[in-house]
């Protein structure tokens, strides 16, 4: 099967190398409210204006810490690269599962989203929010990977 849009299959490996110990490094990052100093620096901002007794900067440079920058695109880069990599054999199933996958995760990350707005509020917000972002591929590669194995399993067992 032709699939335009996916990343090659040897994108696959470098992705769970990046996204495992991201994913451990940004879970450790929130417990813990932990920034690396040496990641503190000027930084060009498009708009910042969230600082208390500072005044807004509009397309300036800022001093900010970049801890949580560098996890998250690091994050988001090794999830992309494992959730959309084809498969070593890419056919009309595992399209099927593919799709079904990516609908089903944007329906558990919406519904999640509604229960947050119900449910949280001012500042914990904006944790959900930044968490969200995240989600949809997390759903997506759990589900896709999960019904592979159980495919795969059910296969060795028909043998």
């Amino acid at each position: 099967m032709k699939t335009k849009l996916l990343l090659p299959n040897h994108f696959k490996t470098p992705g769970w190398i990046i996204l495992i110990p991201s994913a451990l490094l940004g879970l450790f990052i929130i417990i813990s409210d932990y920034e690396f100093k040496f990641l503190d620096m000027k930084v060009f901002t498009i708009y910042s204006g969230s600082g208390v007794f500072q005044d807004p900067v509009l397309f300036g440079m800022i001093k900010a810490n970049l801890t949580g920058t560098l996890v998250g695109v690091l994050f988001l880069i090794g999830a992309i690269f494992v959730a959309f990599s084809k498969e070593k054999s890419e056919d009309e199933f595992i399209a099927k599962v593919r799709l079904e996958s990516l609908l089903w995760a944007t329906y558990i990350n919406y519904g999640v989203l509604i229960f947050c707005f119900l449910f949280f509020y001012e500042f914990e917000f904006l944790y959900v929010m930044i968490f969200n972002m995240f989600t949809i591929l997390i759903f997506f590669i759990i589900r896709f990977y999960y019904i592979l194995y159980r495919a795969k399993k059910s296969l060795s067992h028909e043998k």
